[in-house]
């Protein structure tokens, strides 16, 4: 079945709020990785991020499946170094995704901005309110 085309799109669905950056974990690691181009190594961005090694794995399967990061597994002197990057099609997408948050955060400002009294504009009061 085909969507009505003409139907007005819902303003406030944020269909461009991806998935897979949006889990909090996710979202720490990839801005670690904007924020350091060159990479980090597993070691630094599990302490950047506050999560444990086990959780760190997970969330990078993700985004490697995703392709949103690569990782490299390098012998140091007989120590494995894990390296992480952000790559272009992962940053592209961040990027995409900020811009969609910053709607949101316009969108929840001009409610605010726009209703200094205190009260809600009657298309978002709740529905017990009288």
């Amino acid at each position: 079945m085909k969507k009505n085309s003409s139907k007005p799109a819902a303003q406030f669905a944020y269909e461009g709020l991806d998935r897979v950056i949006h889990e909090r974990a996710r979202l720490s690691v990839l801005t670690s990785l904007m924020t350091h181009p060159n990479g980090l190594r597993f070691v630094e961005l599990k302490q950047l991020c506050a999560l444990t090694d086990g959780n760190l794995a997970r969330h990078l399967q993700v985004l490697d499946e995703d392709k949103m990061v690569h990782i490299t597994k390098e012998d140091d002197r007989g120590r494995a170094q894990t390296t992480v990057r952000i790559t272009a099609s992962g940053r592209k997408r961040y990027m995409e995704y900020l811009t969609i948050l910053e709607q949101v955060v316009r969108d929840a400002a001009s409610v605010v901005q726009g209703n200094k009294e205190g009260t809600l504009p009657r298309k978002l009061a709740p529905l017990n309110a009288s």
